[in-house]
């Protein structure tokens, strides 16, 4: 098996990346098996799958920094459960840049540690921070056999609307220069309010705009789904309300990355 690479993003923070990322690799881990990787120096991914808080100690030089400087992501990895592991993020991923440039290393270098593992799961799952850098550029410039995609987040709000168009010039710069397999899967609504007037609006425009590009399932905040940081997925009594909107999203999401893609 060679892994197909999902990376989740949007140039604005709030829009439920790390949330989406990180529930998006517990459900695949239950049929395959999913490599989930932290790019966000906040480590909101790595606390989220481990219930970890204090990053920078318990992962100190254990994080996906090592494994890009050091080009090989295996002894980063960590078992979160059957199915599902983890390369965790900390504060010091901040110094990426200039260790990129200290080693010579280009934005393909992601790429370069994953190739030891990339045979060894189905799905590799990327959170990524909400900005413009060499964490958000060097997973969309990750190439699979399998296939590599993006996932756009959007919150509904107008601030959201207006990143949209940002990311998808990032999504196709990737893919000019290192990526041409490079397929966006889609625009998910995750609504801050799914009570707003003003959701069924933006729906309506995100669909002239990029028609096809919206998944149908849309993630309606929950609180048993905000709590899933707190409780975490084992013996959690609120489980399956908390996934209940993400399920139809991932199996909608698999549907969308069948194809097989092109060798470069």
């Amino acid at each position: 098996m060679t892994a197909k690479i999902v990376t989740f993003g949007i140039s604005k923070g709030g829009c439920s990346k790390s949330t989406s990322s990180g529930i998006t690799s517990y459900l695949l881990s239950q049929e395959e098996k999913v490599l989930a990787i932290d790019m966000d120096g906040q480590g909101n991914l790595t606390s989220f799958l481990t219930s970890e808080y204090d990053i920078c100690n318990v992962f100190e030089e254990r994080t996906i920094l090592e494994a890009i400087i050091n080009e090989n992501a295996r002894p980063y990895i960590i078992k979160i459960k059957e199915n599902l592991d983890l390369i965790p993020a900390n504060d010091f991923l901040a110094t990426l840049p200039r260790r990129m440039y200290e080693k010579g290393l280009k934005l393909d270098a992601l790429q370069k540690a994953l190739e030891p593992v990339m045979d060894d799961y189905d799905w590799i799952i990327i959170d990524t921070p909400p900005a413009l850098s060499e964490q958000t550029v060097m997973p969309l410039s990750t190439y699979s056999e399998a296939g590599s995609y993006a996932v756009v987040m959007f919150d509904g709000s107008m601030f959201a609307y207006y990143a949209i168009p940002k990311f998808l010039e990032i999504i196709e710069g990737a893919k000019e220069r290192y990526n041409p397999a490079l397929q966006t899967a889609g625009i998910l609504f995750s609504l801050i309010d799914a009570r707003a007037k003003e959701n069924e609006v933006m729906e309506e425009s995100i669909d002239e705009d990029y028609p096809g590009l919206k998944f149908n399932s849309i993630i309606r905040r929950k609180a048993a789904t905000r709590r899933l940081a707190i409780s975490g997925f084992e013996d959690n009594v609120e489980l399956k309300k908390a996934l209940e909107y993400y399920i139809p999203f991932v199996k909608e999401l698999k549907e969308r990355v069948q194809q097989k893609q092109p060798q470069r």
